[in-house]
């Protein structure tokens, strides 16, 4: 028996899912979520993926791994007790949309990390050009305009794992090239992922072959938990078909 049986699907989650795909990307694919311990700043991503993902690894998987860790790792996240939003700050933060599947830039916190990661005239710009076209049905160009990856911002929610649940975090840096390190490091495709109940969203690849298509469709259901799972890595493994 192989030792990645060991591995089970998280509560409500399937271990195994369709892609719909003509190419090498199609067909059924399994999802182990993998637990870690709790993940902070002191920690390397590197030596995590080692740790907890290594031994179960094979040259053909795929790596996919939460943006909130890398972000963890580099010191991205933030107590909401050390962040001083400014007036603007509170201001846009009325007018975000809320979603109960993460807080986005719908509090001051988070809005004051999106404000000094891409600064206040993109900010401004993506909110004048939202503003234009919002009556039209047009959604989405606020966070095109502005960039910085500041889509994958969020901060406390009550579902979020202690002591993050009262954090604000950035999206990671350079996400890409973590990806491609730790592919040298691991021996596998790695891919950087923010997914939740909403939706998906891929940060980072380790190989630009790897269609965004495939990873949106294979983590459709966030197989990683929206919760306390404390699983943020996973691997994904082709599902060889039986003759």
């Amino acid at each position: 028996m192989e030792k990645i049986t060991e591995l089970k699907p998280n509560k409500g989650k399937n271990l195994c899912i369709e892609v719909s795909r003509e190419d090498q990307w199609g067909g059924k694919w399994a999802r182990f979520p993998i637990k870690t311990h709790v993940i902070t700043k002191e920690d390397d991503i590197g030596k995590v993926c080692l740790q907890y993902a290594k031994p179960y690894l094979k040259t053909d998987d795929l790596l996919f791994i939460s943006e909130r860790v890398i972000a963890i790792t580099q010191g991205r996240a933030f107590p909401i007790k050390e962040i001083h939003p400014s007036f603007l700050a509170k201001f846009l933060s009325k007018f975000v949309t809320k979603s109960p599947y993460g807080i986005g830039l719908g509090s001051p916190w988070t809005m004051e990390l999106a404000i000094r990661e891409a600064g206040i005239l993109r900010i401004l710009l993506g909110v004048l050009v939202a503003a234009i076209t919002k009556p039209f049905g047009i959604r989405g160009l606020f966070y095109k305009v502005v960039g910085k990856n500041i889509n994958a911002i969020d901060g406390p929610c009550h579902y979020t794992l202690p002591p993050y649940n009262e954090y604000a975090k950035l999206g990671p840096l350079n996400p890409d090239k973590v990806a491609m390190d730790l592919k040298k490091l691991l021996d596998c495709n790695v891919v950087i992922i923010d997914a939740n109940d909403l939706g998906v969203n891929v940060l980072g690849k380790s190989s630009k072959e790897i269609p965004n298509d495939f990873c949106e469709s294979v983590f459709r259901d966030n197989p990683l938990g929206q919760s306390n799972e404390q699983t943020p890595l996973c691997i994904v493994r082709k599902v060889k078909e039986e003759k």
